[in-house]
């Protein structure tokens, strides 16, 4: 059977970051998922391996005439979900805003993903991943103590804090406009999503428990929460916060005659830096797969730090299936999974375009039709036909 959201179509206003990561995941998952792309559209440096992009049809439309505009709203009256990243007011300058939609479609989700949100005296500014985690508080937290602010990559802001909020705001949203049949506006803003996930912090915070950067068990401070180098170069990590995961870990280090795990440890038990100094001394005698073996079958939590090459070839993750390869390209695999409904990677990324045709054919656009909307620069057809989906 198919994935879970099996019969959810959703209309994707092509964007980047955050918007189609919130799309993958739902046609992951089993929606039919459109993305309206621009007519004279090129994809960013990606040589056709945007992997967002992944299981869904595309359709090409110049949304700044009156035609185009008049086909995206055929396509958001048939759709349970629309996905807009544009700033605020650019859907409403189009015609295409919640007002618009709605009419045509009362039940609809009309989700919309930004940095800053609809509203606020920062809505209408530019900004990126960055920018919003910065402002939320949680890029203070991330790094060295006696260094700047490290950034995660984009994907605190960008995906954790963004598409996966937009995500679960949609499938919320989703269960309520089913028992209701009435649909709704969902504001997912980076910024918000970013500040909820450090939610666990604001209680540290609240309680005097959470010290400066670098300073605290989660981030680096303490020996047995941190990565170490090996003889080759290579790293590993460790993340024993019980006891006796730690015990564990001095043990097979072979460290339990020289570094104490008292029974009831306090709030600065491990942040010592004699004793992370011995730790890596000693990790740099071996190499990775060396360590490795030391610790296989070991619960101090133990893990070596893999590439993604590296990580694909994981006895535990292929037996898994963690990744997938698609169209030749590996990937990770969908995620999570369910008993009845597994979701699947259908296929992989397809030109700007790909489906126009067979798209305007659905909506009830005759061949004639077509080839005037074609010739009138209101739509643009793919080049070759397209192998039929999976």
């Amino acid at each position: 059977m198919a994935g879970p959201l099996i019969g959810v179509s959703v209309v994707e206003f092509a964007g980047r970051g955050p918007g189609p990561f919130a799309s993958m995941l739902l046609a992951d998952m089993g929606a039919s998922v459109t993305t309206i792309e621009r007519r004279e559209g090129q994809r960013h440096a990606s040589d056709g391996h945007d992997l967002l992009l992944r299981g869904r049809r595309s359709i090409a439309i110049d949304l700044r005439k009156a035609a185009g505009v008049a086909i995206a709203l055929d396509l958001v009256e048939r759709a349970d979900v629309l996905v807009e990243g544009h700033r605020p007011g650019v859907m409403e300058r189009l015609g295409l805003g919640p007002d618009q939609c709605l009419v045509r479609s009362p039940s609809l989700v009309y989700a919309r993903i930004t940095g800053w949100g609809q509203d606020g005296e920062l809505a209408a500014r530019a900004g990126h991943d960055l920018n919003y985690i910065a402002l939320s508080g949680a890029l203070s937290l991330l790094g060295d103590a006696d260094r700047p602010p490290k950034p995660p990559l984009n994907l605190l802001g960008n995906y954790a804090g963004g598409g996966m909020m937009l995500a679960f705001g949609i499938a919320a949203a989703l269960v309520e406009a089913r028992e209701s049949g009435v649909g709704q506006v969902i504001d997912a803003a980076m910024v918000d999503g970013t500040a909820l996930l450090t939610t666990l912090q604001w209680g540290e915070h609240a309680v005097g428990r959470l010290g400066p950067r670098g300073t605290n068990v989660m981030d680096g401070a303490a020996w047995y929460m941190a990565t170490y180098e090996t003889a080759d170069r290579k790293f590993v990590a460790f993340a024993a916060g019980e006891r006796a995961f730690r015990a564990e870990m001095i043990r097979r280090l072979g460290l339990a005659d020289e570094i104490q795990v008292p029974a009831d440890p306090g709030p600065d038990h491990g942040t010592d830096p004699a004793e992370r100094t011995r730790i890596a001394a000693v990790i740099a005698t071996k190499t990775r797969e060396e360590w490795c073996e030391v610790f296989r079958e070991s619960d101090a939590c133990f893990a070596p730090v893999l590439s993604l090459d590296e990580a694909r070839e994981h006895p535990h993750l292929r037996n898994r299936n963690t990744f997938v390869e698609i169209d030749g390209v590996a990937q990770p695999a969908p995620a999570p999974r369910f008993s009845r409904t597994q979701p699947r990677v259908r296929w992989g990324p397809v030109p700007v375009g790909a489906h126009t045709e067979e798209i305007l054919q659905e909506l009830g656009r005759g061949a004639n039709e077509i080839e005037e909307l074609s010739r009138d620069g209101v739509v643009r057809l793919a080049q070759k036909t397209m192998p039929t989906p999976k």
